[in-house]
């Protein structure tokens, strides 16, 4: 089956209003940036957004915030958009911060049809406030929810025309997991090939789970914050 389609905006055409999205990436690292300018371009609204952040504020998720397409985020770190920022002290956007381990685990679940899970983490902060509590061998631990969507949007190295991926180091990072976990899967890959051309040992997501491949552009990949260290 040929998954392959022939640009961003045929492949999220038919994203609608008030759909949620999980969108894979680590700052800027591993950004579906394709597809993401496809749904600015699109122009829906009212989004719930899953990720593990917003990108800045001329760059990743991001540049959906700036145009107001964005009704809420479940996010774990929002530090370095100033717009994002602007928009949840004003009452603009509804935002649900997780730590990461927890965001990771609760799309984790969702992709394996667990509905929930008990663990420590936030467990006497605010995290918890309206949330399940048990002690559990010895430790309280609050109740969080597995995590769905109607879509998910990922940047990977290598995919080949059936939907099997390759990540590539840190881009890897929530890709996999977001990849189980939504209704649909809309992949861009820098590299498509044949079936039989990945090695079936290092395949990280079956193609089972993808729905649509597209061909990533040469785009620059972006660095959120660029340290250097001194001679």
């Amino acid at each position: 089956m040929n998954k392959v389609f022939e640009s961003a905006t045929a492949a999220v055409a038919d994203i609608q209003d008030g759909a949620m999205i999980m969108s894979g990436g680590f700052g800027l690292c591993g950004n579906a940036d394709m597809l993401i300018a496809a749904i600015l371009a699109k122009g829906v609204k009212n989004l719930t957004l899953v990720s593990n952040n917003c990108g800045t504020n001329d760059r990743g998720l991001g540049v959906l915030l700036k145009t107001r397409q964005v009704k809420r985020v479940i996010a774990s770190y929002v530090g370095e958009n100033k717009e994002f920022e602007r928009q949840y002290l004003a009452g603009e956007i509804e935002v649900e911060l997780n730590p990461q381990g927890t965001l990771a685990e609760r799309i984790r679940a969702g992709g394996a049809g667990i509905g929930g899970f008990f663990t420590p983490t936030g467990a006497g902060t605010l995290i918890a406030k309206g949330k399940e509590s048990r002690v559990l061998n010895g430790r309280e631990m609050i109740f969080e929810t597995g995590l769905t969507a109607d879509f998910a949007i990922v940047h990977a190295w290598k995919a080949d025309t059936m939907g099997n991926l390759v990540f590539r180091k840190t881009a890897r990072n929530f890709s996999p997991m977001m990849c189980t976990a939504a209704r649909v899967t809309i992949v861009e890959a820098e590299q498509i090939v044949k079936p039989g051309e990945l090695d079936p040992d290092l395949v990280h997501v079956p193609g089972i789970y993808v729905k649509r491949v597209i061909q990533a552009s040469n785009e620059p990949k972006w660095i959120e914050k660029r340290t250097l260290r001194a001679n």
